[in-house]
């Protein structure tokens, strides 16, 4: 038995926290919304394998702080009292240190009244924080992500569906904060902006997934608002005539925090199952909030699970829901299908009539000829 070095250690730590370019925005974005930004910015080259950039406007951090946000299990999100107070997106202190340890990471970061510094890793190496001219907040810019560990390089897709899982990322994080701006650009091209939104939570999450999802779905989707046994359920769940031949438009939140539940998964079926067929699935976007005591989210190292305390009330919560909100909605079919269905009905206009057949008459020149 030996002692694996630390390097070592963070590479394998990074295998299980960093997937693939997406993973890593994943984390980055996380971190500055914990930080506070208002507006976040995104940019990634050749699917984010050549670089990632997530600039914020944040609290910031101090030049002592920098070095520690590169030691594993170091964090200002809790101080490890009770790993179920959890009110934070993170809280392992492990993605800084796994994104430096498998690419070339460089932290540039200012506090408000204070100086700014950056500091650099390099597959594990460490170099001291020297000063740095920056706003308020942090810019990490990561390039050349899995370049020490070039094996993980192979498992990649291409820089399209890596783009796109990006995208995808970013979408479901900002539909969760629709007071944050964001925007991603890929390869110098801008491929989703979202602006702050204003006004109430609810009209300003309409907006934000009307922004997102399109007016379809905000159009055809009726709205959820229910609560039991201390745990809330909000957001927009489609008319069952607005399905997906897949689960690519099912969006769940738990305390804001995008996941991907089999529990939850399964009381959405439960919830549509005598309205929509098998091989449909509905579109919906639901957050669920409760106490953080209530639920354990230190389950999957993406943070991708969660575990309910009580996981039957949750599971009847978003099935009772459902079905009450579709109950009410009575025979009202989405506006989509019914305008579609309008189009396909409506009869064809006539054809123009025909000319009527004449008889060729035969121009002058022909006339004296046969004469």
């Amino acid at each position: 038995i030996r002692q694996l070095d630390e390097a070592t250690a963070n590479r394998i730590a990074a295998g299980e926290v960093v997937e693939r370019p997406a993973s890593a925005v994943k984390e980055l974005v996380e971190n500055a919304l914990d930080a506070g930004a208002t507006r976040i910015e995104i940019c990634i080259e050749e699917g984010g394998k050549r670089l990632i950039r997530v600039s914020d406007d944040g609290c910031g951090m101090t030049p002592e702080d920098l070095p520690l946000a590169l030691s594993r299990h170091a964090t200002s999100k809790i101080d490890g009292s009770d790993l179920l107070a959890i009110t934070s997106f993170g809280f392992r202190g492990e993605a800084l240190p796994s994104l430096g340890a498998v690419g070339r990471l460089t932290i540039t970061s200012r506090v408000q009244g204070g100086e700014g510094a950056v500091i650099a890793v390099t597959g594990g190496r460490l170099t001291p924080p020297r000063p740095a001219a920056a706003n308020r907040g942090t810019v990490v810019e990561l390039r050349d992500l899995f370049f020490a560990t070039p094996a993980r390089l192979k498992f990649l897709r291409t820089e399209r569906a890596e783009t796109q899982a990006v995208a995808e990322v970013v979408r479901r994080l900002a539909m969760a904060e629709p007071y944050v701006g964001f925007c991603l650009s890929a390869d110098g091209r801008d491929i989703f902006r979202a602006d702050a939104e204003q006004g109430e939570l609810f009209g300003a999450l309409t907006t934000r997934l009307t922004r997102i999802m399109g007016g379809e779905f905000v159009d055809n989707a009726l709205p959820i608002d229910a609560e039991r046994d201390n745990i809330a359920l909000t957001g927009f769940a489609a008319l069952p005539t607005y399905s997906r031949g897949a689960a690519v438009a099912q969006h769940l939140f738990v305390n804001g925090r995008p996941v991907r539940d089999k529990l939850l998964t399964g009381a959405l079926r439960a919830g549509y199952m005598d309205v929509m067929a098998a091989n449909r699935y509905p579109a919906v976007v639901l957050f669920l909030n409760c106490d953080p005591q209530l639920v354990d989210v230190n389950v999957h190292p993406a943070k991708a699970e969660v575990r309910f305390r009580d996981p039957q009330a949750a599971r009847g919560l978003l099935v009772s829901a459902l079905r009450h909100a579709m109950a009410h909605a009575g025979h009202r079919a989405s506006q989509t299908l019914g305008q579609a269905t309008l189009e396909a009905l409506r009869p064809e206009p006539p054809a123009p009539a025909a000319p009527a057949w004449r008889p060729k008459t035969p121009s002058g020149p022909a006339i004296r000829a046969a004469l």
